[in-house]
């Protein structure tokens, strides 16, 4: 029992670590690849005895800079929930992280240990429960601050979100319809069959139309261009316009946080997760025949390092994404919601349903 605790609290201090450091990293990415978009050199000014790496230690003088910025509480807003707000949004974001596989299991002894903080077996029906619950950190910032503008971007918020969450919910019923589970492990090892022994069972390849609408719900839940209008900055009507210092900081956090997370959660439901063509539990089975046996520990470093690239690869996407398009319409936004991405996803189900019955 013992044993079991503390396994969990180093997978827990493990995740959160991988989490917030890529996430430190994210911040670097977005001003450097904005800075490449816009023919910049970007941030490189923060140094540490002279020494700058391209900027690397910027995300560290920001962290400073937020942590002993004033925090201004406005004198009329209801103070405890203007407070409890970002902790709200950064608190059901974070904890998204627990059901997210970064690789197989490890074998030591008799001890079976998942590389997952928490198996569920309903882990997807957590994932998408614990983003529906951020969107009251974003209405509650909205209303407390007792600020028309804020509450106008917290209203915008919640209809955005409610909307997309939908679409996004729909999009994975065909995936449930192919991978018979809930549980994401079971759901990547699905994943690491393969047709005809060469190509792999991924879920772009079997649902090509429920990754793009999830690609796309996916970028409108993480509140950032083109789907930015919660914030609006150039409007000046953010949700979180009257916050300053760590509460801001946390705000700013959480959206590259649920980047990182739709990243982990293409990767897993759409492109294998771990897996890695042709590696099997002892080593590489190709299909012409060939055969090359690898110890355990290095199997699962080459599983944890193709999670993470391919996490890496959809955060970069995401930031692109960010720095490439203008800003929807409110009308345009919701026109996209509700006119193409739902009734795209019961097209979606249906024909996922007409191809499982007819082979």
């Amino acid at each position: 029992m013992l044993l079991d605790i503390l396994i969990i609290t180093i997978k827990i201090i493990l995740g959160i670590s991988w989490l917030l450091t890529l996430t430190l990293i994210l911040t670097w990415v977005e001003r450097k690849e904005s800075a490449v978009v816009q023919d910049r050199i970007g941030a490189n000014r923060a140094s540490i005895l002279g020494i700058r790496i391209f900027g690397l230690f910027q995300p560290l003088a920001d962290a400073i800079k937020m942590m002993f910025k004033e925090d201004f509480i406005p004198p009329f807003s209801n103070k405890f929930l203007h407070t409890i707000a970002p902790f709200l949004s950064f608190f059901f974001a974070v904890v998204t992280l627990a059901a997210i596989p970064f690789g197989n299991e490890i074998v030591i002894g008799s001890k079976v240990i998942p590389l997952q903080i928490m198996r569920m077996n309903v882990g997807l029906v957590y994932i998408l429960a614990m983003f529906s619950l951020g969107i009251y950190g974003i209405i509650i910032g909205g209303w407390a601050s007792n600020n028309k503008y804020t509450l106008l971007g917290g209203m915008r918020g919640t209809a955005q979100l409610i909307s997309y969450e939908i679409a996004l919910a729909l999009s994975l019923v065909g995936l449930i319809m192919i991978y018979p589970s809930l549980e994401l492990n079971k759901i990547v090892q699905y994943q690491g069959d393969l047709f005809f022994g060469i190509i792999p069972k991924w879920g772009v390849i079997l649902q090509p139309l429920g990754f793009f609408i999830f690609l796309i719900a996916g970028m409108a839940e993480t509140k950032r261009v083109p789907f930015d209008l919660p914030e609006g900055e150039s409007e000046i009507i953010g949700f979180y316009t009257e916050y300053s210092g760590m509460k801001f900081g946390l705000f700013m956090m959480t959206d590259f946080v649920e980047v990182i997370l739709i990243s982990a959660l293409i990767t897993t439901l759409f492109f294998g997760g771990w897996q890695i063509p042709y590696l099997h539990s002892d080593g590489f089975h190709f299909p012409w025949g060939g055969k090359v046996i690898l110890n355990q520990w290095i199997i699962i470093l080459l599983q944890v390092l193709s999670f993470n690239i391919k996490v890496a690869f959809f955060c970069w996407l995401l930031v692109l994404a960010r720095w490439t398009y203008p800003r929807y319409r409110y009308d345009q936004l919701m026109n996209l919601g509700w006119k193409l991405l739902i009734p795209l996803s019961f097209v979606n189900i249906l024909g996922t349903g007409l191809v499982l019955n007819l082979i």
